[in-house]
């Protein structure tokens, strides 16, 4: 079975002349053009298990578009490369190791062969299909370090596949994060060829880096030709089949068979451990069908089973699976492919980014992954340790953008706190959050924000340590302040852990320091009091709080408004209830925020303020009213995630509505909303399992909470903690209705750890 992006809520089997799969499982449900439109800018093509190193699919060109993962709707193909990333933003990155399929002779290989479709392309987990206008058909399939190429020419005619060394992803936008080609070598041996290409740039600006390649054509080729040359000049075909250096090059090989079948493995160690991924993973005698049917398995085994539905719509489900092989595109494993790593210590790159994750990625990649995440933290840990800084992104072995503060912290708090132990050396991890609290790092001139490091760490560092607070001297001052506060609870929270006192007091009296950018004079809509822009001399600066300017790099607040920046603090939700003016106030400020038009449903920031409500006695039904409205954002079909996915954070959000929970990041907290379906079984490992049970309710009509029961005891609290139902299992069982039950919850409120004495939620 294939899926076709055809339709925004229907996804279409198509039958395709290859055997069927031996068992039903949910990747059947899943459409891999879900949010590759309508910027989105998800991977559609293949990944043969969740973090695969290889994600092989086309690349499609359409004027001055940016094709951030490779893939646009529109266009023409000009390539189908082994590396891409899946919802990433700011320029593309990757689109590296290609090569191109052609009718007949190649005159020029530099010369723009792309050709468009003739119709729309084709996938599933494990398979994607391009047909081209010139009856070229173009299968792929993969395993997690090498690609599989099944070529379909038109008859009687000679066919000819160019691998140009030189392709990359181009970018448009300006921005200078355009990637390059900075040189390489191809070289043709009997019964294989192999090199490397060296790139640059992208959206986390690195310098040269280098990936090495190795492919085998099971089909002789009849001439083989190796090539160097410009974007401007004619390529010349060389003799030697051997040709290095900063020109562009690469291979032409002609055949006369019309079916054709091309296996490439890749490696950042050497163009021998390339081959050896290659003949490891993917042998001369390896079907395409068996590559499709191991990644559908894998799929199955380790991400679609651990979340089980019933009484769930064709939609629902559709987006439930097609969101979960979203979340687990990237980051990607490359352990044992960083020669300055040991080869059995974890790494993991393709990070893009913990701003965007932390929020709500991170927690369900711990649950529906605990072996992985474990592995994730030990690579965040690791990273720390040969380069310095833990990211807050990273892309081809290096770190960078930093957009806010140093979210690793809060990443390593969230998994401290929920039980991650294992190998993860926790003194280390300490001391990884220490250098981002304590050290300024490098400016690397970023040209959008030149003022500070944008690669690592928090560069507004010296504001936050000698006032407390930060001044426009630095960009994005105000959204960087109240990300370092979070980041600084990140760090008491594990100081805490580890019975280091001094460092926990220190860090939770920082983590407050959010604070000393309220204005309480600061006014709008009949709300007072709002985080602002604050001089060296404690003047606050006029700001209008549904206005962030540009909402950029150069402004004071991120990617988004005052009004949502100012409702950001989680940790110390009470003290927030204070300064708003009480509950009634604090009410009708998140209500604000969608009556202005300033929650947009894209955008991270904005996340968890939805849920907020719950920190009011008698409220919670408004969080699962909501969360309903977020839910009516999302579905299925190629443009059906409401902004960019960043790296699955958008496809983790719709995940955490179905559950009916919402993580407050860094604690054990989780935030009751309302689960869509009858019933829900997440696996947790080790024989664990949480079941989620509705009646009497509807996901579209009938969703406020009535009642609940934890582990078969009546529930009177608007949130359960980790222990409650994660860490050994437990049951939530919820009796819903069509009417809001306003005296439900009626127990205790959320914790808020940094609130002090206004803790017990009571203004």
């Amino acid at each position: 079975m294939i899926v076709a992006s055809l339709s925004p809520f229907v996804v279409l089997s198509l039958v395709y002349a290859m055997p069927a799969i031996a068992k039903s499982t949910n990747s059947q449900h899943v459409n891999v053009f879900m949010g590759t439109t309508g910027g989105g800018n998800r991977f559609p093509g293949v990944v043969a298990a969740p973090f695969a190193m290889v994600k092989l699919g086309p690349d499609v060109k359409n004027g001055n578009a940016d094709a951030y993962s490779g893939y646009l709707e529109q266009g023409n193909v000009w390539g189908f490369s082994l590396m891409h990333e899946s919802g990433t933003g700011g320029a593309p990155k990757y689109g590296v190791v290609s090569q191109m399929p052609v009718v007949g002779e190649v005159e020029n290989p530099l010369a723009d062969l792309s050709r468009p479709r003739s119709g729309a392309d084709q996938g599933s987990t494990g398979y994607y299909m391009s047909q081209l206008v010139d009856g070229i058909s173009v299968e792929l399939a993969a395993t997690p370090r090498a690609g599989l190429y099944h070529y379909s020419f038109p008859p009687n005619n000679s066919a000819s596949i160019v691998v140009d060394v030189s392709h990359v992803l181009p970018s448009f936008r300006g921005l200078g994060w355009e990637q390059h080609y900075s040189g390489g070598n191809f070289s043709v041996y009997s019964d294989h060829y192999e090199g490397f290409g060296t790139y640059n740039n992208g959206w986390n600006l690195s310098p040269d880096w280098s990936i090495y390649f190795c492919g085998k054509f099971d089909t002789a080729p009849t001439s083989k030709k190796t090539f160097k040359g410009t974007r401007e000049t004619l390529a010349t075909y060389d003799e030697s089949l051997n040709v290095s250096g900063s020109e562009r090059l690469g291979g032409v090989f002609r055949f006369d068979a019309s079916q054709v079948r091309s296996r490439v493995g890749i490696s950042f160690l050497s163009a021998g451990k390339a081959c050896q991924n290659l003949d490891t993973e993917i042998k001369a005698d390896t079907t395409l069908q068996s590559l499709v049917d191991q990644a559908k398995e894998k799929w199955e085994e380790d991400i679609f089973s651990k979340v089980q539905v019933t009484g769930a719509s064709d939609a629902d489900r559709q987006l439930l699976y097609s969101s979960l092989h979203g979340m687990f595109l990237i980051p990607s494993n490359r352990t044992g492919e960083n020669q300055d790593w040991d080869a059995i210590e974890p790494y993991y790159d393709d990070i893009f980014t913990l701003w965007d994750t932390h929020r709500c990625h991170t927690s369900l990649f711990q649950i529906v992954q605990p072996t992985a995440y474990e592995e994730f933290i030990r690579s965040l840990i690791g990273i720390w340790k040969h380069d310095g800084f833990m990211p807050d992104a990273r892309s081809s072995n290096f770190n960078g953008r930093v957009q806010g503060g140093s979210n690793a912290d809060n990443v390593l708090a969230d998994a401290y706190v929920k039980g991650v132990r294992g190998a993860v050396d926790w003194e280390e991890g300490f001391l990884a959050m220490q250098t981002d609290a304590e050290k300024v790092p490098p400016n690397n001139n970023d040209p959008k924000a030149p003022d500070s490091s944008t690669k690592e760490g928090r560069g507004a560092l010296p504001d936050w340590l000698n006032l407390g607070w930060i001044t426009p001297f630095y960009t994005r001052a105000v959204s960087r302040a109240i990300e370092y506060s979070t980041n600084d609870f990140g760090l008491h929270q594990v100081a805490a852990g580890l019975g280091k006192s001094d460092e926990a007091d220190l860090y939770l009296n920082r983590s407050r320091n959010w604070r000393n950018h309220w204005n309480p004079e600061a006014s709008a809509h009949n709300h007072s009091g709002f985080a602002v822009p604050r001089l060296a001399n404690g003047t606050f600066l006029k700001q209008d709080p549904t206005n962030c300017g540009g909402c950029y790099w150069g402004d004071a607040y991120y990617e988004d408004s005052p009004w949502v920046y100012s409702m950001n603090a989680i940790h110390d939700v009470y003290k927030l209830k204070e300064l708003v003016g009480g509950d009634a106030k604090f009410v009708d400020r998140i209500d604000k925020m969608f009556e202005l038009d300033l929650f947009h449903y894209g955008n991270e920031p904005a996340f968890t303020s939805a849920y907020l409500y719950n920190f009011v006695k008698g409220e919670q039904w408004r969080s699962v009213e909501r969360s309903r409205q977020i839910g009516k954002q999302y579905h299925a079909g190629a443009n059906g995630l409401p902004g960019n996915s960043d790296a699955g954070a958008m496809e983790s959000n719709i995940l955490w509505q179905m559950i009916g929970l919402w993580p407050m990041t860094g604690q054990t907290t989780f935030l009751i909303l309302s689960p869509w379906f009858p019933e829900l079984t997440l696996q947790l490992g080790n024989g664990k399992t949480l079941q989620i049970t509705t009646s009497g309710g509807d996901k579209d009509t009938a969703f406020y909470v009535q009642s609940l029961t934890v582990n078969g005891k009546t529930w009177d609290k608007g949130w359960v903690s980790w222990g409650d139902v994660f860490a050994n299992g437990g049951t939530m069982e919820f009796v819903l209705g069509s009417a809001p039950n306003k005296t439900w919850p009626a127990g205790e409120l959320p914790p808020s750890p940094a609130s002090g004495d206004a803790n017990d939620g009571t203004l």
